[in-house]
């Protein structure tokens, strides 16, 4: 809690999370700082606070102006149809905003403007030329990520303009070799155009100022000072891009707009505006001005991603300081998700829509909670383990959680009426029922974003009351009818265990809030939770009776998500289509090796695929393999194998591959990092004794010779289809 809120006894705070880009749908990685935002919000609610949420849809920027103009659609017919879908996925996993608007609106415009020249007349805006590549097919100028040509530090094919990610080297654009246009492929050209920048280094000291008092995480904080503190400090910010652009024109320059990153941020202030400015806003009474200027009027909290520290630590509280405005109060980062230990694949069908995640039937309050049980208060990398995620949701909200309510409501229902004891041992260990000191640790733990540890304190608390009621056994007791004491201590003993039970709903309410509201329902409440709750136990009170809470989860449903994400990859690849053709392919690889040497057939085949006058096929046939090009990132010796090296490979939408080859005779590993080479991207994926390889590289050879690797013409990039 900052030493702002602390003078009063109800906070105000703000809060936004990262904007999501409108060029396509949600996945489940997005939905990490989205659901964390939304859990924080709804607890600061529950303690009596109040929260203002916004966001919307970070709408500008070329990669948009390209998506629309290949849908065949104005940019703002399509950000509308990306924005009515990303509001339906918030709205079906619970993450429930005050206002949702966009950057592409009259309430950015206005600010962006507004701050743009608050800089200008403090001269933190300067203006010179730069060079730049300029595509002559498309007759637009490119930024460094569109433009890709050889590494000049250390040779490696179809690197991006700006950095190598073979060696690690940063560069310029212009210093690439043999460079080519990913929107064309034609040689770029180059030419001066005159740009704006935001002169960071006059704010530093500053922004070193706002770092060392800013609520962030001491590993962010660590990265920004890096940042601050490297070689010539901070550089001047290119804020401006040259036409065609999506986004908004920079007063009195034609032809030049304001780069989406300038924009965005600014976009939090815009949706509050916007919000302030409706009747909801309006009747809270909400003073939009003194939000944005008057840090003792609010808190001010982004949720982001660690991929956008930089934007939000460094460039924008230099803006905000630059333009006479407040500094953000914190921000909560987190990490990256993976799906089972690696990066979400379309292939293996763990790059998962959020949609594709509903559409199969999964109930999205168990996704809260999995992520929750994963988020501390660090930036960690956080992964859904589908087997795992199945596991803990059965047993935690089914089997330890709801199970206590479905036990002891019949009983409490069947003999005293539906009603709860008119008291209850607070000291009772073996209940943990209303212990304040208890409920204060978890309202910190909150506080901190540690839902992992809130969540562990549950499944404490929970898993001290299932034990307590297998050892005293209620449902034995309560068969010898007609002794009084015995029954008040039947009584006694249900009474405690809902009441663990509804403290533990108090505390994951922020987590599944509409698992909440039926628990409310169910204990016959005519109000949501509050923080307070939890201070005393609910005596005396009817209850209405039992019904089913939550239901286990069936892995029925992850294979059809799984499976339906694997179709979302590319319509034309059916599945089984290619098995025909596939099999022979992989019947042919060496014992070992996931590695296509058609002149080296297993002894059991007479002949090589290649000469066998029987194996002539059909263009059908050969367009149900599916060949890609990929990119080597990293190769390496297998233990106990002779003949092996295991290839980390690139194949672009497709994601990273692990693919077995028999190639250590005729590669050292290091000399293979960097090449790209060509792959069976369909092959279905094979478990072998050192793990599962999944797919086939190409390489021809003379029989019994070595193999020699395939490998594209300059200008073919990782993810490219081979016809």
């Amino acid at each position: 809690m900052s030493s702002t809120s602390a003078k009063r006894d109800s906070r105000r705070i703000l809060v936004t999370h990262a904007l999501p880009y409108a060029n396509g749908p949600l996945h489940l990685g997005h939905m990490v700082g989205y659901i964390q935002a939304d859990i924080w919000v709804r607890f600061q609610r529950m303690c009596g606070n109040d929260v203002s949420f916004v966001a919307g849809e970070d709408a500008h920027g070329t990669p948009i102006m390209l998506a629309a103009e290949k849908a065949g659609v104005t940019p703002e017919q399509f950000i509308a149809g990306i924005k009515a879908s990303h509001e339906a996925d918030f709205r079906d996993f619970g993450v429930h905003h005050d206002y949702y608007h966009s950057t592409h609106s009259a309430e950015n415009k206005a600010l962006v403007e507004d701050i743009y020249r608050k800089l200008k007349s403090k001269n933190y805006i300067v203006e010179r030329e730069v060079e730049q590549a300029f595509d002559p097919a498309k007759q637009m100028f490119l930024p460094d990520r569109y433009v890709k040509g050889e590494c000049p530090k250390c040779g490696t094919k179809d690197q991006y303009g700006d950095n190598c990610e073979n060696c690690g080297a940063t560069y310029s654009a212009r210093e690439l070799k043999n460079p080519y246009s990913t929107l064309s492929g034609a040689a770029p050209e180059w030419k001066a155009s005159a740009h704006f920048f935001f002169a960071l280094p006059k704010l530093q000291a500053e922004v070193d100022s706002w770092i060392d008092r800013a609520d962030i995480n001491n590993g962010v904080k660590a990265k920004l000072r890096e940042w601050t503190k490297a070689e010539g400090g901070l550089r001047d910010w290119d804020i401006s891009r040259d036409a065609p652009y999506f986004g908004f024109e920079i007063p009195d320059q034609p032809g030049k707009y304001f780069y989406v990153w300038l924009d965005a941020p600014i976009g939090y202030f815009a949706s509050l505006k916007a919000y302030c400015e409706s009747e909801a806003g309006k009747a809270r009474g909400l003073d939009f001005d003194k939000f944005i200027g008057d840090e003792n009027y609010a808190e001010m909290w982004h949720f982001i991603g660690k991929d956008i520290v930089n934007f939000h630590g460094l460039f924008w509280p230099a803006m905000l300081k630059g333009s006479g405005l407040r500094e953000p109060t914190g921000l909560a980062v987190n990490g990256y998700l993976t799906v089972d230990g690696a990066k979400m694949s379309k292939s293996r069908g763990t790059f998962i829509k959020a949609r594709t995640y509903l559409d199969a039937g999964l109930n999205p309050e168990y996704l809260r909670y999995y992520f929750a049980a994963k988020l501390g208060s660090g930036v960690d990398d956080i992964d859904l383990n589908l087997e795992d995620f199945v596991a803990r949701v059965n047993s935690d909200i089914v089997g330890k959680y709801v199970n206590i309510a479905s036990r002891c409501a019949k009983l409490i229902h069947d003999r005293f009426d539906g009603y709860l004891a008119s008291t209850v041992d607070l000291l009772d260990s073996d209940f943990v029922v209303a212990q304040p000191q208890a409920y204060r640790i978890v309202q910190q733990t909150y506080e901190a974003r540690n839902f992992a540890g809130v969540i562990r304190h549950v499944m404490d608390i929970l898993g001290l009351c299932n034990e307590a009621l297998h050892r005293k056994e209620p449902w034995t007791k309560i068969k010898e009818a007609g002794q009084a004491e015995l029954d008040s201590d039947v009584h006694k003993i249900l009474t405690s265990a809902l009441n663990v039970f509804r403290l533990a709903t108090i505390y994951l309410s922020p987590i599944l809030p509409q698992l909440g509201r039926r628990v409310e329902s169910f204990l016959d409440l005519n109000r949501q939770f509050t923080w307070t709750d939890a201070a005393a136990p609910l005596t005396g009170h009817r209850i209405n009776h039992y019904i089913p809470l939550a239901t286990r989860i069936d892995s029925a449903h992850i294979k059809v998500m799984v499976e339906n994400s694997k179709e979302d990859l590319a319509p034309s690849v059916q599945k089984n289509a290619a098995s025909a053709v596939l099999k022979p392919l992989a019947d042919m690889n060496d014992a070992e090796s996931h590695l296509k040497t058609p002149a080296q057939p297993k002894s059991s085949l007479p002949t090589p695929l290649a000469s066998a006058a029987a194996s002539t096929i059909s263009i059908d046939d050969f367009n149900k393999i599916e060949l890609r090009i990929a990119k080597i990132e990293n190769a390496e010796s297998v233990e106990g194998a002779d003949k092996l090296l295991r290839l980390t490979l690139d194949v672009g939408e497709l994601g990273k591959r692990q693919v077995f080859a028999g190639i250590k005779s005729a590669y050292a590993p290091d000399a293979l990092i960097g090449r790209l080479t060509v792959v069976v991207a369909n092959l279905a994926p094979r478990k072998m004794r050192f793990g599962m390889s999944e797919g086939m590289v190409m390489a021809a050879s003379e029989p019994d010779g070595k193999p020699f690797l395939l490998s594209p013409d300059s200008g073919a990039t990782p993810g490219m289809r081979v016809k």
